[in-house]
């Protein structure tokens, strides 16, 4: 059985549990510490996931977590695929609700992904990732969450001329919120491509309609210091390269950096001055089989690191460092399921010339697939 099937067949024994998202989630409350996530800022994510179906609960699914905040507060991410359960939940939200402005961008992509000889599912599948503000979100915020695409079948490398291919994504992604084709705004994605070196690949695509016009670009897999240095330089950033230098200084004398990925906004006027820096201890690849496996220790070395950065609340690093878990069996009405916990990756945000924030990203994944018992 593949991956694909055991998902399907975990949406499936999701489905006779009934329910929704928020339903889910209560049963895992005990298990998050309240340190990372407040009762009062957990009860915020469960009426977020409540409006969700149970059956998302089969694609990966997890909180960014905030660790130079000393509110216990958290933004939520779920995952879903076309032609899938929870794609038949958005797709009859948007036939009966005209007001649902996130079922409806979702069956927009949908669509293009869908389409016989689809360019776009040829690079990125038929995966998409919806990142809610929440713990982030202020008073009077709209609550599209934030989208991402991940070219996960055709991989973007640098130097490999797929400017082609960045088009396509970017477009599907502006076309899917309604938002109309900025010539200036692509041209500077295609610049930020174009930088890349090789042996890098675009790692995602996300934007945030509820924050500002802008393409939210993960980059990974810089070899070096200078390599990375070098990238910013010709994708132009605005922010001093200096500040960039003092931060991977501190941490590659702490830990083992085996590789470096960058977060950068792109606007119509250039690169965003605020810069997310993910330092990688284990090196990760979307195709493996043990893709969500993390070793008990694997991020110990990084979390220490941490330790020594006055920004970061020392109670959520320690509580943080439980969050990885041997592979859990759980049991339901449907029968059993395996719940894999883990911490997918820890982002370094530098603004205004400072490292300024320190977010932990975390997740879980759920099956009831026999082949993964």
């Amino acid at each position: 059985m593949d991956i694909d099937e055991a998902v399907m067949l975990t949406q499936d024994r999701l489905a006779e549990e009934g329910g929704t998202m928020g339903d889910l989630l209560g049963h895992f409350r005990s298990s998050v510490a309240s340190v990372l996530i407040g009762d009062p800022e957990w009860e915020r994510i469960l009426d977020c996931a409540r409006k969700l179906p149970i059956t998302m609960g089969a694609l990966p699914f997890g909180f960014e977590l905030p660790l130079h905040e000393r509110t216990p507060e958290a933004d939520f991410g779920v995952s879903l695929a076309s032609g899938t359960r929870p794609a038949a939940f958005f797709r009859e939200r948007a036939r009966t609700d005209n007001t649902d402005e996130t079922a409806r961008a979702i069956m927009r992509l949908f669509r293009q992904m869908d389409a016989e000889d689809s360019p776009l599912r040829d690079i990125v599948g038929r995966k998409l990732m919806l990142e809610y503000d929440i713990g982030s979100a202020r008073d009077g915020e709209s609550s599209l969450p934030g989208m991402f695409l991940r070219p996960g079948e055709r991989p973007i490398v640098g130097a490999s001329g797929q400017v082609n291919d960045v088009d396509v994504v970017v477009d599907a992604l502006l076309s899917c919120l309604g938002w109309e084709t900025n010539g200036a705004q692509r041209e500077n994605v295609e610049r930020a491509y174009l930088a890349q070196p090789g042996d890098t690949r675009m790692d995602s695509f996300g934007a945030f309609p509820s924050r500002s016009r802008a393409i939210r670009l993960a980059i990974m897999g810089f070899k070096s210091q200078h390599e990375l240095c070098s990238y910013l330089e010709g994708a132009g950033w605005p922010g001093q390269i200096g500040a960039v230098e003092s931060v991977l200084a501190r941490f590659k004398e702490r830990a083992n950096i085996v590789r470096i990925g960058v977060n950068i906004d792109v606007q119509e006027g250039g690169v965003g001055p605020t810069l997310g820096l993910t330092l990688v201890v284990k090196q990760r690849y979307t195709k493996a089989s043990r893709y969500w496996l993390d070793g008990l220790t694997d991020w110990d070395p990084f979390l220490e690191a941490m330790s020594h950065e006055d920004l970061v609340v020392p109670e959520k690093l320690a509580a943080l460092a439980d969050w990885v878990s041997k592979p859990t069996t759980l049991f339901a009405k449907s029968g059993r399921y395996v719940l894999l916990r883990g911490i997918h990756h820890i982002k370094l945000v530098i603004s205004e010339n400072r490292l300024r924030k320190a977010k932990a990203y975390v997740f879980m994944v759920l099956s009831g697939a026999a082949a993964f018992q």
